[in-house]
């Protein structure tokens, strides 16, 4: 049987090359979007590096704001420009509204039960409706507030009890999403309970790290069986089992009798009901209930305190913008010790740098990746004001023939480069400068409506949690700048300040923000 083994493996391998062989005739012979040449067997792969959202950049400067990718056996389309995304958005939504299903997030979602990798279609429209009418409604978020002010207040009280020590503000700002995603969806921490919340974290954040790290399965699904020899099943496993037992846990003390009753509904106690209502048009499974709950904690932890960050290590970069924004600040809540919710629309500079932060650093700089749920035709990009196809000012990109339209086939796993888009030289004047200045005379914002800022994505995908993660940042941020003068460490300038990004999913700064705050005397 041993001496079968090598042309049994000889034979899958031609039988694959042939496939990949007929698979490749055929995309020749449709008009696919320019793109670089692909290598045999991994296509592009080796061209995306530890950054995708960069080397994709740089390759769209030479290849065009609509480019074609061969990753491993799955065909890519990249669109890197606010032109692109908007024709695609308003034109081909619907076709552009599906999901790959990717191999780590497919656990960790209980078979693509989360509303934001779920296959698009009847199950998925009846979640995300759930989401949207009962679980991120302006009264539901509006409900919260109490709970982001109580751990913004515990934030600040850490801050104040270490200074003047360095202070490593990167974890205490993922402690602080943390703490307010869980007890919005648990109900039962208190303010001052970090022990439950710490062991999540590290459990939630193994999951974020396998779901973001690259997987052979997701570019030759064929090959699922390597994960069982090097690894990634038994972390996968490992970290799926501590994560369920953690939601059976709390699913099962809000299903106690005897479990105090609360003067509000926590996202369990809304999912709970939503379950046992007969009069739903879905019947929401346990299993299901708890994809959704993971999708709140992946998106409502991880891109709050990433933008946080990334928008403080911007200030201490440019410390005339970090004092504007103190003047402001104390100006507008003179007299008081911290800053309100009810102040924050007083904030209009604020606004403006928090802006510019989801500009240069969008938290997910590529999205959710999506897959065309059918074949399609797109017209080529054309300025807007002269018809003709827009050119960069790169001068390296090849000359490519002009087509009219482009063919993208079914099944194409789609990235939208928010992170280009947001730096196209085209709609930002200096794009690589952190300028909150820019949008004061600019109604340019970032709700899916104005496709040169899409931190949040756009369309049917885009991203429905947007109004429970704003609130908790412009929170943060304001009683940061507000309660405490901020200095780098000893010896440190601002050029000093490492901007190095993480590999991921979500865009995470590569080495902790360690800060020093002094409090600021406001009586």
């Amino acid at each position: 049987m041993s001496s079968e083994i090598p042309l049994i493996m000889l034979f899958i391998t031609l039988f694959f090359l042939l496939m990949l062989k007929k698979k490749r005739q055929v995309m020749i012979s449709r008009r696919l979007p320019p793109g670089p040449k692909k290598l045999p067997i991994i296509g592009n792969l080796h061209q995306l590096g530890k950054l995708p959202h960069r080397s994709l950049q740089n390759m769209s400067q030479r290849y065009g704001d609509l480019m074609f990718l061969q990753l491993g056996s799955v065909p890519a389309l990249v669109v890197s420009s606010p032109d692109m995304a908007r024709d695609i958005f308003k034109n081909h939504d619907l076709v552009f509204s599906g999901r790959p299903p990717l191999y780590s997030a497919k656990r960790f979602t209980y078979n693509l039960s989360s509303i934001s990798l779920a296959p698009y279609g009847e199950y998925w429209r009846q979640v995300r409706k759930i989401l949207v009418l009962e679980l991120m409604t302006a009264k539901r978020v509006e409900s919260f507030g109490q709970v982001r002010v109580q751990e913004v207040a515990l934030t600040m009280e850490r801050i104040s009890s270490n200074a003047p020590n360095v202070v490593d503000l990167s974890s205490l700002m993922f402690l602080l999403s943390n703490n307010v995603v869980c007890r919005v969806a648990f109900g039962k921490m208190s303010p001052s309970d970090d022990r439950n919340s710490s062991r999540f974290q590290e459990i939630l954040g193994e999951a974020q790290h396998l779901m973001g790290e690259f997987n052979v399965a997701d570019f030759f699904p064929w090959m699922g069986w390597v994960n069982k020899f090097n690894g990634v099943d038994r972390r996968l496993e490992k970290n799926f089992r501590d994560l369920d037992r953690f939601f059976d846990q709390v699913i099962e003390e809000h299903l106690d009798p005897m479990r105090p009753e609360s003067d509000s509904e926590d996202i369990i106690d809304v999912l709970l009901r939503i379950q046992k209502d007969p009069n739903q048009t879905i019947n929401l499974s346990d299993e299901q209930l708890k994809g959704v709950l993971m999708d709140i904690f992946v998106a409502g932890t991880d891109t709050s305190a990433a933008t946080i960050i990334w928008t403080m290590a911007e200030l201490m970069r440019n410390p005339h913008v970090k004092q504007k924004a103190q003047q402001e600040l104390r100006q507008a809540a003179k007299g008081k010790t911290k800053i309100q919710e009810s102040d924050l629309p007083n904030l209009p500079y604020l606004k403006q740098v928090i802006k510019e932060s989801f500009r240069l650093h969008p938290p997910a700089p590529l999205l959710v990746p999506r897959e065309t749920t059918k074949s399609c035709t797109i017209a080529n990009s054309y300025d807007d004001v002269s018809k003709k196809p827009r050119t960069s000012s790169n001068s390296t990109r090849e000359t490519c023939t002009v087509a009219d339209s482009y063919d993208v086939p079914a099944k194409t796993r789609v990235f939208f480069n928010c992170k280009a888009m947001s730096a196209d030289p085209a709609y930002w004047e200096d794009p690589e400068k952190f300028w909150p200045e820019r949008f004061m005379d600019r109604q340019v914002d970032f709700r899916g409506q104005h496709f040169e800022l899409l931190p949040f994505g756009a369309g049917r995908r885009g991203c429905p949690g947007i109004n429970f993660a704003v609130p908790l940042v412009e929170l943060a941020l304001a009683n940061l700048l507000f309660c405490f003068d901020w200095e780098l460490p000893e010896g440190m300038s601002a050029e000093d300040v490492d901007m190095e990004e993480a590999p991921g999913i979500t865009m995470h700064k590569k080495t902790p923000l360690c800060l020093v705050a002094s409090p600021v005397n406001l009586g």
